[in-house]
């Protein structure tokens, strides 16, 4: 596969302190790769250096070959779509207008949307379930709804690259399940190049074919599921006992938190 992205010897720091230290990595096209990692470990950082809204200060990064310093705002808009963690929206714009906002990148001098970049909506709307809220404010939508009008967006704005951070959090499990499953979908069928941001690593597990795990600023671990969710891996790394075996369905790593006293007693059973 070819690579979209690519991160050589990526460097940041906000004032003195490095947050990010010497980042390797390459999205190749038509994948999916889960980074997951403590809380302060730099993914946010890293999303938002990919999608080129901070500058690193050593290393390189290439889009589609190119450096992505070379390119300007609206031309990487159009390449690499952001879904945020969170999106607060302070007037009361319909599901629709929301969803339209991704047409901005392409507008010319002019920012009025034509009958093709509605027909372009509704089409991402379409494909995430989301046709039927069109005329629904989107603050009257659940998370789970929410979220996907926010993935109808990013697809709005024809980019081949998608950076979701942290998309299931404060999702129920059903909720969680179906945005997996609709970028996993939206994967395969219009051959998106996706990063997502996770802390549910289990579930992470079963859409992802690779994984990225970052600790202290640095890649601690990265490759397929089960190379990089293993029980010590994700025990140094998070600094709490876990015991990693296999999802009886799916056969990816599943990782369990143990307490202390089911730590004691997991390691009494092994005599």
């Amino acid at each position: 596969m070819d690579s979209e992205l690519i991160l050589k010897g990526v460097y940041f720091r906000y004032n003195s302190q490095w947050c990010l230290e010497g980042i390797d990595f390459e999205l190749k096209r038509g994948e999916i790769v889960g980074m997951i990692g403590p809380n302060g470990s730099g993914k946010s950082t890293l999303l938002k250096i990919m999608d080129g809204l901070v500058k690193i200060q050593r290393g390189e990064i290439l889009l589609l070959n190119r450096p992505l310093s070379n390119y300007k705002r609206g031309d990487i808009a159009r390449q690499i779509a952001m879904v945020p963690q969170e999106s607060t929206f302070r007037f009361p714009f319909s599901v629709f207008e929301v969803v339209l906002m991704g047409r901005f990148p392409h507008l010319g001098p002019f920012p009025f949307e034509g009958k093709e970049d509605e027909e372009i909506a509704r089409q991402s709307m379409q494909l995430t379930g989301t046709l039927d809220l069109a005329t629904r404010s989107i603050h009257e939508l659940s998370g789970g709804e929410k979220q996907r009008v926010l993935i109808a967006r990013a697809l709005t704005q024809k980019a081949q690259i998608i950076l979701l951070d942290e998309p299931t959090s404060f999702l129920d499990l059903r909720h969680k399940v179906e945005i997996f499953e609709l970028i996993s979908s939206l994967t395969r069928t219009q051959g998106l190049s996706v990063i997502i941001v996770s802390h549910d690593i289990s579930l992470a597990a079963q859409y992802c074919q690779r994984m990225l795990l970052l600790n202290k600023g640095s890649v601690y671990k990265m490759g397929e599921p089960a190379e990089v969710i293993t029980a010590d891996i994700i025990s140094t790394v998070y600094q709490c006992p876990v015991l990693v075996d296999k999802n009886p369905i799916s056969k990816t790593p599943r990782v369990t938190v143990l307490s202390k006293g089911r730590v004691r007693h997991f390691h009494n059973s092994k005599k």
